[in-house]
């Protein structure tokens, strides 16, 4: 009895001087400021910039960039200019870098009137990061993107399995944001090279909003009245094109591909108006752009030996994917 007594009590002194230890180790690593791992502090700020700020495609980008900062322990802040407008973009950019935050995350609207602004903030210590849209010019680190070729490709094909690869099409796009001419010059290089039997008659700028991009594709449609489908590149767009094609009576007609995947884009393919979009992975760009601006302020990473001193110390590009949503998947994109 006695012996296991003695057993028990060297047992659980042996617990105790293992917790002793432990608890001391944790608090005299915490003294001496050595990190436990990749956590920043609450006064440690990172800003998200876009364009457009109030439209539904942002939000998954902002769920991102806050889950990061939750299991990073640091704080974010998004703001962003109201209208599709560059040089309100450019002032809200001067704005955040005169905060001086410890990172910017950007989606770029016109690569040549933000790209000084990037590189000044760059230059003066604070990392930038772009995402979904980029100026490849610009001193930014990185770009997590779509492959934004790829996907007009992706959207050609498709649109071809719809019109059974025959007849006249048309696209609505935003020709002067980078992005949007890489998806376009995507699209119109498929059907040259894979689909000799279609043809692209009409390529018009709907400005990022539902109503220009609805009067654009309705002088299409009336210009073109055998036309068989409309390929719509911008998250807006596709809601207005749906529209014009149902104003003109020609639902069954005329195909509708959309991109993105807003809850009034998702309704109406449930609906038929819009028969595919193309999802991008959003929530993707804003959770990795804030882990990759955390690396660049902590000095976690830096350029490899086989590098030169002035690569960046992070992928230059990161795909963020891309599927295709239809009726029969839909139900897979709505927010849970």
């Amino acid at each position: 009895m006695k012996k296991l007594l003695l057993l028990y009590l060297v047992i659980i002194g042996a617990y105790v001087l293992y917790a002793l230890n432990f608890f001391y180790g944790q608090n005299l690593s915490a003294r001496s400021g050595e990190p436990a791992g990749l956590v920043g502090s609450i006064d440690e700020k990172y800003v998200m910039v876009t364009f457009q700020s109030g439209i539904d495609y942002w939000k998954s980008v902002i769920k991102g960039f806050e889950d990061a900062a939750e299991k990073l322990g640091v704080s974010v802040e998004y703001r962003g200019s109201t209208q599709y407008d560059a040089r309100e973009q450019v002032t809200v950019l001067e704005q955040v870098i005169a905060q001086k935050p410890a990172g910017i995350a950007l989606t770029v609207k016109n690569p040549e009137a933000l790209t000084p602004s990037i590189d000044k903030a760059v230059d003066a210590g604070i990392p930038v990061v772009l995402f979904d849209a980029g100026a490849p010019d610009s001193k930014a680190y990185s770009l997590l993107a779509t492959d934004n070729y790829n996907a007009g490709v992706t959207a050609a094909r498709t649109m071809a399995r719809l019109i059974g690869g025959k007849g006249k099409v048309g696209v609505i796009t935003l020709p002067n944001q980078l992005n949007h001419q890489q998806r376009t010059n995507g699209f119109r290089d498929t059907i040259r090279a894979e689909f000799p039997d279609m043809s692209i008659v009409a390529i018009e700028d709907g400005k990022g909003d539902v109503i220009v991009s609805r009067d654009a594709a309705l002088a299409i449609l009336d210009a073109h009245p055998d036309l068989k489908g409309i390929f719509n590149t911008d998250a807006v767009g596709g809601v207005g094109v749906a529209d014009a094609v149902r104003m003109r009576q020609r639902k069954h007609e005329v195909k509708v591909i959309a991109f993105d995947t807003d809850k009034v884009t998702l309704d109406l393919i449930r609906q038929g108006d819009i028969d595919a979009t193309l999802a991008q992975g959003t929530w993707n760009m804003g959770y990795w752009s804030l882990v990759f601006l955390f690396h660049l302020h902590h000095g976690i990473v830096t350029p490899d030996r086989g590098q030169t001193a002035d690569a960046s110390p992070l992928p230059v590009y990161v795909d963020t994917g891309i599927s295709v949503v239809t009726r029969e998947n839909v139900d897979d994109y709505y927010v849970k």
